[in-house]
């Protein structure tokens, strides 16, 4: 059956988002029609706002609405504690934890050179300057434990022990081939626990 055109743009819209295929874009879609008109509006204000006023904290690459993200700005994190982590997503994850009380570097991906990905297009040069010019004493090298997160966290390490820097990757206890945004509180802060020099 087809739809009217201002629903067809809509669940052609929807089924462009991640995860989300035609069964749950009709969903929203339906959802979206049966809401009344403030809903709707708030929900695209929402979406206008985020583009408008959210982009990369200059010193980490997290997402941050000023220059410096909430994070980097706090005084009562230890700013000798560096977590090194693929994308801004896994940075959540880890602060449920509340093991973690460092600071953070966003690499903005992962090695991976089947996918034409090498060291040039993440932010390891970024990374290189703050360990040279912060009071860095211990980074946790906290990639997604798959093949790609592994050879980034091993590359990262050849690069930074020689600074003198103790390089740490989260311990056992992520399932290999998983996501951080997808592991659980309790596993997460075990493997930040435990985690084990390179």
């Amino acid at each position: 059956m087809q739809s009217a055109p201002a629903i067809q743009k809509l669940l052609d819209e929807l089924e462009r988002l991640p995860g989300v295929g035609p069964k749950s874009a009709q969903r929203m879609a339906y959802w979206i029609l049966n809401s009344d008109r403030a809903t709707a509006l708030r929900l695209a204000q929402a979406i206008v706002e985020v583009k408008d006023t959210v982009h990369f904290c200059s010193r980490c690459f997290n997402y941050a609405e000023d220059d410096l993200c909430e994070i980097c700005r706090s005084t009562s994190r230890n700013q000798q504690l560096l977590c090194v982590v693929s994308e801004p997503r896994d940075i959540p994850p880890i602060e449920r934890t509340a093991v973690f009380q460092g600071v953070y570097h966003v690499l903005g991906g992962a090695l991976s050179p089947m996918d034409g990905i090498g060291p040039d297009d993440l932010r390891i040069p970024q990374l290189m300057q703050r360990l040279g010019s912060e009071d860095i004493r211990e980074v946790v090298l906290a990639t997604n434990p798959n093949v790609e997160g592994e050879t980034t966290a091993a590359y990262l390490a050849r690069l930074i022990k020689p600074l003198g820097i103790k390089v740490t990757r989260l311990a056992s206890g992520l399932p290999v081939g998983g996501d951080l945004e997808f592991a659980d509180e309790v596993t997460l802060g075990r493997a930040l626990e435990a985690r084990r020099v390179l």
